[in-house]
């Protein structure tokens, strides 16, 4: 094929995001005052952050912690959930998304995603049990998941619901953004997320006696702190982690956030573009959004008829000069794919009595396999995506948009 991708490609300098001098500066004041570099003294940058987060978001209450893992633990924790119970989890996510309910002594159910790239709602009322007791959406690659249909079956079967925002921070749906609707729900600002501290999470939720749990959750000694946090609940404390968020990651996160409206701005006009360029597809289909408004922009993915077509496309796009490749297949989104989750997979339990799963609380008898969920490896076996970021051009979008139709068409 004739290269056509011509224009050189730009990478974001973090993740999705850019370090400036916003975040230097941030930091630079917090360090210049190191007596004030824990959470719980006053002025804290953590306070500040959380703020901000519950005024753009519109949540009532914001947790900074240590992780996105640790945000998800949080919302678990927050409500209850534990030993005996079940927690339905996509076969599509970051191994964390079930290690989170196996954190707070839950076991994890994995069902099929579906052409939307998130939880399939059909699959995921078949996996429904006695034992069930919350369901964890996740919005992959800041594309908003079925949230009408899967709402509706946790509204059916009187389920707790925990969306799992971790890739999504900034994505809406239907002109709310994703989890401030949900029981509760998980940020992640590691390095690789939409906003970044290098790393860092959020739990979120609208619920006073589930955020003072989840407080419990984040700090093993929080009744013996004074603190600022809105503790006003006759909620039975208790101590977990040890996984409170720290003074500078909120000094650069709270510099991230005021750039993040612009950012999402570029990055949808970028994919609205490529789409808009697109002729009708031949040998492929569109990744199915939910609500398109409110893609985050950054992720595009086209679903190949067959994986032999996607082997195809993804060689004849590269000699275009556009890369490309297969979620599956590429080496660091394994991590992502539930085959892969062997401790998980193969139950490696951290104590010789097998917790979670042969806790005396659990009546369950949930097995896995790496072929569980044969829809799932299928769909993400022909995905081929673009990852879109601040940096790129229009240069960049229309030369995409000319190699997929170029190799679409010549297939």
């Amino acid at each position: 094929m004739e290269k056509i991708v011509k224009t050189p490609v730009p990478v974001a300098g973090m993740g999705w995001s850019v370090i400036g001098e916003e975040e230097i500066a941030a930091v630079t004041k917090v360090l210049q005052n190191p007596g004030n570099l824990f959470r719980y003294m006053e002025g804290s940058q953590c306070d500040v952050l959380e703020k901000a987060i519950k005024e753009k978001t519109g949540a009532e209450y914001a947790l900074f912690v240590a992780s996105g893992t640790a945000a998800l633990a949080c919302c678990l924790s927050a409500f209850e959930v534990g030993p005996g119970d079940e927690v339905i989890v996509p076969g599509y996510t970051y191994i964390a998304t079930a290690a989170a309910v196996i954190d707070v002594g839950a076991v994890p159910v994995i069902c099929e995603i579906d052409d939307s790239l998130g939880m399939c709602p059909i699959d995921l009322e078949k996996k429904i049990t006695s034992h069930t007791k919350a369901v964890i959406p996740v919005h992959m690659q800041g594309i908003p998941v079925r949230l009408d249909a899967i709402r509706a079956i946790c509204k059916k079967h009187n389920l707790l619901m925990f969306e799992d925002c971790c890739q999504a921070i900034g994505t809406k749906y239907k002109g709310k953004w994703v989890g401030m609707e949900a029981d509760a729900a998980a940020w992640s600002t590691n390095f690789f997320k939409t906003i970044t501290c290098g790393e860092g999470g959020v739990f979120l939720t609208n619920n006073a006696d589930a955020f003072q749990r989840g407080v419990y959750q984040s700090d093993s000694g929080m009744t013996m702190w004074k603190t600022t946090l809105p503790l006003t609940r006759e909620i039975k404390p208790y101590s977990r982690s040890g996984v409170r968020g720290n003074e500078i990651a909120a000094a650069v996160l709270t510099a991230q956030l005021e750039k993040l409206d612009g950012m999402l701005t570029h990055t949808r006009a970028l994919k609205k573009r490529l789409i808009s360029k697109l002729n009708k597809p031949i040998n492929y289909k569109l990744q199915h959004v939910d609500d398109p408004e409110g893609d985050s922009g950054f992720s595009f993915t086209m679903i190949a008829t067959d994986r032999h077509v996607a082997e195809k496309l993804n060689k004849m796009m590269v000699e275009t000069g556009l890369s490309i490749g297969s979620v599956y297949n590429e080496g660091f989104p394994d991590r992502h794919v539930y085959a892969h989750w062997d401790p998980i997979i193969k139950k490696l339990s951290a104590t010789p009595a097998g917790y979670p799963w042969a806790d005396p609380a659990y009546k369950g008898n949930v097995q896995y396999s790496a072929d569980m969920c044969p829809n799932t490896l299928d769909i993400l076996q022909r995905c081929l995506r673009i990852t879109l970021n601040i940096k790129m051009t229009e240069a960049n979008i229309d030369e995409f948009a000319e190699a997929i139709n170029a190799v679409d068409a010549a297939l």
